[in-house]
């Protein structure tokens, strides 16, 4: 809220990229490559895939709760969109989770399939996964499959 009550304006794309940036900023991925790169490839994919600004908010942030990058009551309280908000949440993996509550959160929160689709296209992106051993790249490849087919992708 701003001081006179009103909410505050919602960060701007370029805002949540250098947010989301500096939250992972000492994050990698399983490669060892900057995680801030799966990111912004993320954002792009949603980008590509026709995804408006919410989602491409959501896209910046989708794993930061998660990898605990930043809090659930950040987020909660971040001057974000609730569309964006809810797409962070629906996208946030909880312990112990089956995959398919996982996907039907999904499913059920307006744009976060989107998104989903552009971080799995991602992760399954092969010149990724080859440079992981096999055991992670077969373990890998099943999950996103297995993901892929609960949320109706091809």
């Amino acid at each position: 809220m701003t001081p006179a009550g009103r909410p505050a304006e919602p960060l701007s794309l370029s805002e949540v990229e250098a947010l989301a940036r500096e939250a992972h900023a000492a994050q990698q991925d399983k490669a060892g490559r900057p995680y801030a790169e799966h990111l912004q490839a993320v954002a792009e994919g949603v980008r590509r895939l026709g995804g408006d600004d919410e989602q491409i908010a959501a896209a910046w942030l989708h794993d930061s709760v998660e990898d605990d990058a930043l809090s659930e009551r950040w987020l909660t309280d971040a001057p974000l969109t609730p569309r964006t908000k809810d797409i962070v949440f629906a996208l946030t993996k909880r312990t112990g989770e089956p995959p398919e509550t996982y996907a039907e959160r999904i499913l059920a929160t307006p744009g976060a399939r989107l998104v989903k689709e552009a971080d799995l296209a991602h992760n399954a992106d092969p010149a990724r996964l080859a440079v992981l051993d096999a055991t992670t790249r077969a373990r890998l490849t099943a999950k996103y499959a297995t993901m892929r087919a609960l949320l109706g992708l091809r």
